[in-house]
């Protein structure tokens, strides 16, 4: 790994952008962290990072819709990691405008400001979602791209975008699509933290849809995926897929759940969470080979080992409010 000068990570707060901004430090790389501006001045997911290794990063406000703040947050970058996105696909159908805003609009000011301010390298981190529905079993990246939600259709946009800035400004950009990330920290409004946390406080669980089937990352690796894309040989536009090339449907994910903390685990159908059938994918398994034979990255984590890191972290959170947040 080659040391390509100061790392901006925008959305540093967030699940994956905490890893990322653990792993850039713990590598010695000079780190910014982008954060979205509060007056409470939250840092997010930051929180949970060792106050040794947050210090010797330097934390940035700013907001991805705005232009002049990007301008000089990315100003000489070595590299940017565009991590800064609204998601969640239920959210997405209520209040469509919001995405439009932050994941297109704020990825168009990204992209230039980077142009701009000289940036090194600019890494977009898409998602498996632009695909839709798999029309074969494992999906490459020459697979259409058919987004089914509007938070899908605001990351093909961005991709897009990111494209264009390379072929008509010659701006380094690179595009990978991770799919299905977990690991401590993430949002309780996904699958495996809601899994989990109703694991750790009985055998019922309320679930929507049982038989979609996904690929999982732990974080860790996503994070190590990432860096490798911002500081590694130039390996061009891509896109590529980031996963493990393996999936599984949520039902099977409750069993191995269900073992790791030693429950008998049921299900009872919650309509609630239960998406649209028109916007929910059945099958997201990554071919990862393009990534892989450029990178030689592959994952550490077995899907095992990452469930029981995730089990231990959430066994120190407090579960007395267990209300579905889309």
């Amino acid at each position: 790994m080659t040391g390509p000068g100061r790392i901006v990570i925008t959305g540093a707060g967030g699940f994956i952008g905490s890893h990322v901004a653990e792993a850039a430090v713990a590598l010695g790389l000079p780190t910014t962290l982008m954060l979205r501006y509060s007056s409470h001045g939250g840092i997010g997911n930051l929180v949970h990072l060792d106050p040794q290794t947050l210090a010797q990063a330097e934390l940035e406000w700013g907001d991805v819709t705005d232009g002049r703040s990007l301008a000089r947050i990315l100003e000489g970058a070595g590299a940017v990691i565009h991590l800064a996105a609204l998601i969640g696909i239920p959210y997405s159908l209520a209040a469509p405008e919001s995405y439009v805003a932050t994941n297109v609009t704020g990825t168009l000011n990204v992209l230039e400001a980077a142009r701009q301010g000289g940036v090194g390298r600019v890494v977009l981190a898409s998602t498996s979602e632009v695909y839709g529905d798999a029309e074969t079993p494992a999906i490459d990246e020459t697979h259409p791209l058919k987004p089914q939600s509007p938070y899908a259709a605001t990351k093909v946009a961005a991709d897009a975008l990111g494209r264009a800035w390379h072929l008509s400004f010659g701006l380094p950009v690179t595009i990978i699509r991770p799919f299905n990330t977990f690991g401590p920290r993430q949002s309780r409004r996904a699958v495996i933290p809601t899994i989990i946390s109703q694991a750790l406080r009985g055998n019922t669980l309320r679930l929507g849809s049982l038989w979609p089937q996904r690929d999982f990352t732990h974080a860790a690796d996503t994070a190590a995926a990432l860096l490798l894309a911002a500081t590694g040989p130039d390996i061009g536009l891509g896109p590529y897929n980031l996963g493990t090339g393996r999936s599984i449907s949520i039902e099977e994910l409750v069993g191995v759940v269900g073992r790791l903390v030693g429950r008998k685990l049921e299900v009872a159908t919650d309509p609630e969470r239960i998406r649209p059938a028109a916007g929910e994918v059945d099958r997201l398994t990554a071919d990862n080979g393009r990534f892989v034979s450029k990178t030689g990255w592959s994952p550490r984590l077995s899907l095992e080992e990452g469930l029981a890191m995730t089990i231990e972290h959430l066994r120190r959170e407090d579960f007395r409010d267990d209300r579905y947040r889309v």
